[in-house]
């Protein structure tokens, strides 16, 4: 394990990972929602990135305006600083939000493939690889952004995920080193549809190839407590207000 990935996996977990931020008073993914993740309890943000029209990294989860008109490709970073999401908040890019909170670890989600480059050159601006896990639903933009960040932490893709679960279905289990080489976590949500994928099998597997469990996205405080239980490393939530509380009483 690189220098980089060992320092955004430590301390050990379990892991509160804030969905967007905290937004029960604050518009998602915005510096506030950040801020008020970390007050209350978060040990790392979880956010996404899109791309400017003039190519700077934007932190946003949807590739439109909120009032669904312009996308965010289609104007320029210094435009979208104007739109106002409310409570004062402004769109902000991936270097300002890892400069605005230097000390804290960051899940960035690339969700275009114009934002490949971008986030990059945002992480290495700010010096902040060691901090950071790359992930992205595409296996494709997941490399190209490690590539450009060589040595991050990284989370399965998607196809990784299916791999994986195909795997542990099928008993594969020395497949698993494998196919999952180089990746630090899965980040995968309790069920899809009626297939359930947290199972004790799939945690004791990941933890025997030194791969992290992290669900999403938990915002019930029983389901928390029974997730911790069962052995899972993180919790992505929009409540992480909540999942603090649940953690301290661990």
């Amino acid at each position: 394990m690189t220098a980089d990935r060992a320092a955004f996996l430590s301390p050990p977990g379990p892991r509160i990972l804030a969905h967007r931020g905290l937004s029960t008073h604050a518009p998602e993914n915005t510096l506030l929602a950040f801020l008020q993740a970390i007050a209350h309890g978060a040990t790392h943000l979880e956010t996404d990135v899109h791309a400017s029209r003039d190519g700077v990294a934007v932190i946003s989860h949807d590739p439109v305006l909120p009032d669904g008109g312009a996308a965010v490709n289609e104007l320029t970073m210094a435009q979208l600083g104007r739109v106002d999401l409310g409570e004062g908040q402004n769109y902000c890019s991936l270097a300002e939000a890892l400069a605005a909170f230097p000390e804290e670890r960051f899940n960035i989600d690339v969700k275009s493939a114009d934002a490949v480059s971008p986030t990059a050159r945002a992480i290495r601006a700010t010096s902040a690889s060691r901090r950071v896990l790359l992930t992205s639903f595409s296996e494709s933009r997941r490399r190209r952004v490690l590539r450009e960040v060589p040595g991050a932490a990284t989370s399965a893709s998607a196809q990784g995920v299916a791999l994986m679960l195909a795997a542990v279905s099928l008993r594969q289990y020395w497949a698993l080193p494998r196919i999952l080489r180089g990746i630090d976590a899965v980040q995968v949500p309790v069920n899809a549809g009626r297939l359930r994928i947290v199972t004790p099998r799939v945690v004791g597997h990941m933890h025997t190839i030194g791969v992290e469990v992290h669900v999403w996205t938990v915002n019930d405080p029983l389901l928390m407590c029974r997730l911790l239980e069962l052995g899972v490393d993180g919790l992505v939530t929009d409540r992480c207000d909540l999942a603090a509380q649940v953690v301290a009483r661990l």
